[in-house]
Formats: C-alpha cells, structure tokens, sequence
C-alpha cells in the first residue's frame, strides 16, 4: 500500500472540506453522508476519519470555509446585488453558509452552532446590524423556496430596495 505525501494529503483535505461545504449548503448537513461527500471530492470513504474526527468537525470546518468565502464576497463592491440576486439564490452550493446550514442548526452540535452564531454576528457587523442580516439571509432563504416564481423575484428585489 502506497503513502499518500503530506502535500496530497493536504489537497485530499482541501477538496473533501471544499466538496462538503457545497453540498452542505446545497442540500444540509444531515442530508449529505460522509460517503457522499467523499465520493464528491473523488475519494474513497475510508479515508475520511484519517482527515477528520467526525462528520461535525467537517461540517464545522465546511462552515468556517464557507464564512470565509462570504466575508471576502462582503468587502467588494456591489455586494448586496449579489447577495440579493438570482445568480445567488439559484446557487446555494456557492452560496451564503448563513442562509445554506440554517436549516441544520436547530440540530447541531455546540462547536458547529457556537461557529454560526460567530459568522452571524460578523456578518451582522458588517452588513449593518442584525435587522440588515436577518433581511438579506430571510430574503435569501425565501426567494430559495419559491423559485420559479415571481414571487421570489419580488422578494430579492423589495429586501435589495429596503436595505440600500
């Protein structure tokens, strides 16, 4: 059996917490396994508890990547355009993790919860408070729900509206 190099084994991590951070905010946490995570980053699932502890330090590092990720989008400009619009809603897999893993929270354990509620209140710091926040992600996670219908047009268009 051939060693896998510390640098690939690094790469096998990146993906598998790159691949989970997408599917998690596509589908949730608790309806993605380990397998199929792995099996999205192009790995066998035996390897997974070689790079993590659990399927919750991955989501919790799923999470801080994803949170990562929305704080760089935040600093540039035309943000909210973004945020509010339908590239964004019709993309959750790269998409807001606040809006994506809030389904899962109600469930999850106290790193995974205590990690959100950090990215949250960031992103409230940042956005303006956490009217703005509740908004802009309630806006979001609306617009996700009724797709394809005008409804979720209006409602990207009047939250934009209502928080310029």
């Amino acid at each position: 059996m051939s060693r896998v190099s510390q640098e690939q084994s690094r790469e096998n991590r990146r993906r598998v917490v790159e691949t989970a951070a997408r599917l998690f905010r596509e589908r949730g946490v608790n309806q993605v396994s380990v397998a199929d995570v792995m099996a999205g980053a192009g790995l066998t699932h035996g390897g997974f508890y070689k790079q993590f502890t659990s399927k919750d330090a991955l989501a919790v590092e799923a999470l801080a990547l994803g949170l990562s990720d929305i704080g760089e989008r935040l600093a540039r400009p035309g943000f909210l355009d973004y945020y509010l619009s339908a590239e964004h809603r019709d993309d959750p897999g790269d998409g807001c993790p606040i809006a994506g893993f809030a389904r899962d929270m109600p469930a999850a354990d106290a790193e995974l919860t205590a990690t959100y509620a950090e990215g949250v209140e960031d992103f409230a710091g940042k956005l303006g408070g956490t009217a703005a926040v509740s908004m802009a992600v309630g806006a979001l996670i609306l617009a996700r729900a009724t797709a394809g219908t005008e409804l979720s047009d209006r409602i990207l268009r009047e939250a934009l509206a209502a928080l310029r």
